[in-house]
């Protein structure tokens, strides 16, 4: 079994679980070395993180806004597979879940493939901050998500090994990933 980075199942509840999630995530470590992404941030180290991101000082617009901006409270947090809080660590989809339920009062579904069937399809070039963006990394399409910052920069939880950072989608990587945009709904409700 291959772990993709993203959590694709509820979070561990057992000591069994637990047990389960460690030896994916050595195997999976090793399966980084064919990744090339992964091995190349490895091999860069922390130095190169973006783990500080400039948050605006004005009052956010709307609560897409406010939902980006608040992504951002958890720069530097350690990934973990299935992980769904700050004190523990984050998945990419359990960044955005906990993002969206603590800055919008909004449960969403627990993996970025149901994410992925929420609210409206947006055009790469009509992105705007707060967006959710898909990326596949895992050979399906929806496996990552990330929230879209502006300027190309989106902020996600990526991997085994790393923490929640910013990164551009117009690098190599993430630009061969894309799998496109959803707009929140009940995030446009706020909309000035």
């Amino acid at each position: 079994m291959v772990l993709t980075g993203c959590a694709t199942t509820q979070g561990p509840d057992s000591a069994e679980a637990e047990a389960l999630l460690a030896q994916l995530s050595k195997e999976y470590h090793y399966d980084t070395q064919a990744d090339p992404l992964g091995a190349y941030l490895a091999n860069r180290g922390r130095s190169d993180v973006i783990t500080t991101y400039s948050k605006p000082h004005d009052t956010p617009k709307n609560s897409q806004h406010h939902f980006a901006n608040a992504a951002l409270d958890f720069l530097g947090v350690k990934y973990r597979f299935g992980g769904t809080a700050p004190s523990n660590g984050f998945d990419c989809s359990g960044l955005v879940n906990y993002v969206a339920e603590k800055s919008l009062g909004l449960k969403l579904p627990r993996t970025s493939a149901e994410m992925a069937r929420l609210g409206k399809n947006i055009n790469k070039q009509n992105l705007q901050k707060g967006d959710l963006v898909f990326f596949n990394t895992s050979g399906k399409r929806y496996s990552h998500v990330g929230i879209y910052l502006g300027d190309n920069k989106f902020v996600h939880a990526p991997r085994t090994g790393s923490v929640v950072r910013v990164e551009d989608m117009t690098i190599a990587y993430w630009k061969k990933r894309y799998n496109g945009a959803r707009r929140l709904s009940s995030a446009n409700s706020n909309n000035s």
